[in-house]
């Protein structure tokens, strides 16, 4: 197979392991895989998938191969990239993968555009930097696109503003909006993983330190969970009035990010907007503030502010960790070129949370290919069957077993006459 760009074909055995590592904590998509192998449900669709390259993502590219999907993969991120599972995919599992950690803006766009010259029925997106690009730049593939799913916070926010503007070409499944997805992978996948990533590039002691969470939805809601389980003094600035009122009711200091600039010794965005740490903010952070993001896009902090306020270049003091020296001598460090922090200096997820969201990939994509021809072109919820079927399958996985309603049960719910 000559159709691939990756680091090095000889890391594909090291990524196999990893791959049937993570595959243990994947009981629901192993699931989907052997009921996908047989019925092959993607038979003939010729899919473009744009995720992030990880052990989990590996496992679900497997699934929509056995599914009978013509699969190209191409990485949503240029720091996500896990170089062995690349070359795996490639060289053991014979999926054609464009991705490599690190690569620039040049090279990621190129291997989208790798993925697109696939000539895609269906996209799968983590971001929607996929369906973007075939909207604005690869308008004569867009006939053959029969519908698509997105992952992310951003991408259906970015998929929305589409259909709004009566831009959105096919239907799209918003796999992000399913309840066995964000109230699990981004309360405890983003929770714990951006915990992991901070901590893995820094090593500093969370216990006693001012962290600033900027957002309270469900991802800011789990990493202000963690990091007050790890003994930090968390203050939440936010937009939304009753976000920001659940904050405070879940026990957290909340103010304006220009006051909470003044204090933080950590900060990390998870909101999906733009500049939400910017030059007035930077300008009253203390010496050797540390500021992290675990948004989708590397917009949410206002790096370019930074460097004009700094002295020279900035300093690489540790692997993924920039220290910019601002001319009153104040030291700033940037954590992962203000990229996604939990999947730039560690793993990401945890497999066992990814099983839930890529099962909802795999179900949506099937629901997508036997539903594009009634589906108008607009972005669509997980259908709450699928949600529960995935619910059902983790329970089953991890022995719990729950009550069932009766038939009076039924009845009671479904009546109005029976009242005191």
């Amino acid at each position: 197979m000559d159709n691939y760009d990756i680091k090095d074909l000889n890391l594909a055995e090291g990524g196999r392991r990893r791959i049937d590592w993570a595959e243990r904590e994947m009981p629901v998509l192993r699931q989907i895989r052997e009921r996908f192998s047989k019925e092959k449900p993607l038979k003939g669709i010729r899919l473009s998938a744009c995720l992030h390259v990880t052990t989990e993502t590996a496992n679900l590219a497997r699934t929509l191969h056995d599914g009978g999907a013509d699969l190209v993969l191409t990485a949503s991120n240029p720091l996500s990239t896990q170089d062995d599972v690349a070359a795996a995919l490639v060289n053991i599992y014979e999926i054609p993968t464009f991705a490599v950690k690190g690569e620039n803006n040049v090279t990621y766009y190129k291997h989208i555009g790798a993925a697109l010259d696939h000539k895609p029925n269906m996209t799968m997106d983590d971001g929607a930097d996929l369906v973007s690009e075939l909207h604005k730049n690869r308008r004569e593939l867009l006939g053959e696109v029969i519908g698509g799913t997105e992952e992310t916070t951003t991408g259906v926010i970015r998929l929305r503003a589409m259909a709004a503007d009566k831009m959105l070409t096919f239907p799209v499944v918003a796999v992000n909006d399913a309840q066995t997805k964000h109230f699990f992978d981004n309360r405890y996948g983003t929770g714990q993983s951006t915990i992991d990533g901070i901590v893995r590039a820094t090593n500093v002691l969370l216990a006693g330190k001012r962290f600033i969470v900027a957002g309270y939805g469900w991802c800011g809601r789990g990493l202000a969970s963690r990091a007050r389980g790890m003994g930090a003094l968390v203050i939440v600035t936010e937009v939304d009035p009753l976000k920001a009122l659940e904050a405070v009711m879940d026990g957290f200091q909340v103010m304006p990010m220009e006051e909470a600039a003044r204090i933080g010794d950590l900060f990390c965005t998870v909101t999906g907007d733009i500049n939400v740490i910017d030059e007035k903010h930077f300008k009253v952070m203390k010496d050797g503030a540390i500021v992290a993001n675990s948004g989708h896009f590397n917009v949410e902090i206002n790096i370019p502010s930074l460097a004009k306020m700094a002295m020279g270049e900035p300093k690489l003091v540790r692997p993924f960790v920039e220290q910019y020296e601002t001319r009153d001598s104040r030291k700033i460090n940037i954590l992962a070129e203000g990229r996604l922090i939990n999947l730039a200096a560690a793993e990401g997820h945890p497999a066992s949370v990814m099983d839930m969201s890529f099962a909802n990939q795999a179900l949506s994509a099937e629901f997508m290919v036997k539903n594009a021809d009634k589906l108008e072109k607009r972005v669509y919820s997980v259908p709450p069957e699928i949600d529960a079927e995935i619910a059902r399958l983790k329970l089953q996985a991890m022995g719990i077993k729950i009550d069932v309603l009766t038939d009076e049960q039924l009845k009671y719910l479904n009546s109005w006459e029976e009242g005191t």
